[in-house]
């Protein structure tokens, strides 16, 4: 008996999910358009050219850099305040300009610190100790 009552019940639930199934069928008038074919490719317009840097303007970014109070003229402070750093180091004395021996000071102390046997030359490994450190390297994020 409960075999009869199982097999009723399974075909009822066949019957509905017929019917369902064939209720959610669009009709064909309710169709969903095609797209339109792709078009081919001579047909399509070009892209706008991207703007190019133009040599005054790579010339305005080098002005800015240089004019640091923004009044539109470069004053010869402006342009020499960058070197005076650099200057002072090599300025032993202090007097404002540079000799000879002062600027070679600093090459004559790495010659010497390099040149470990004394001989008045450098070995390639000797050599390779005057290479300045790499450049470190920067975090990828700004944490």
């Amino acid at each position: 008996m409960a075999r009869y009552l199982a097999a009723i019940v399974s075909g009822l639930f066949l019957i509905i999910g017929a019917v369902l199934l064939w209720q959610g069928r669009p009709d064909k008038a309710e169709a969903v358009p095609m797209p339109p074919p792709p078009q081919a490719a001579g047909k399509l317009s070009p892209l706008p050219e991207p703007p190019e840097s133009t040599p005054r303007s790579r010339e305005q970014k080098r002005f800015a850099r240089a004019d640091k109070d923004d009044d539109g003229k470069i004053t010869a402070a402006e342009l020499y305040e960058p070197r005076r750093k650099a200057f002072a180091k090599l300025d032993a004395n202090g007097n404002g300009s540079l000799s000879f021996e002062e600027w070679a000071a600093r090459t004559i102390d790495k010659f010497e610190g390099a040149d470990r046997d004394r001989s008045g030359w450098l070995t390639p490994a000797e050599y390779a100790t005057t290479a300045p450190p790499p450049p470190k390297k920067k975090p990828r994020c700004g944490c």
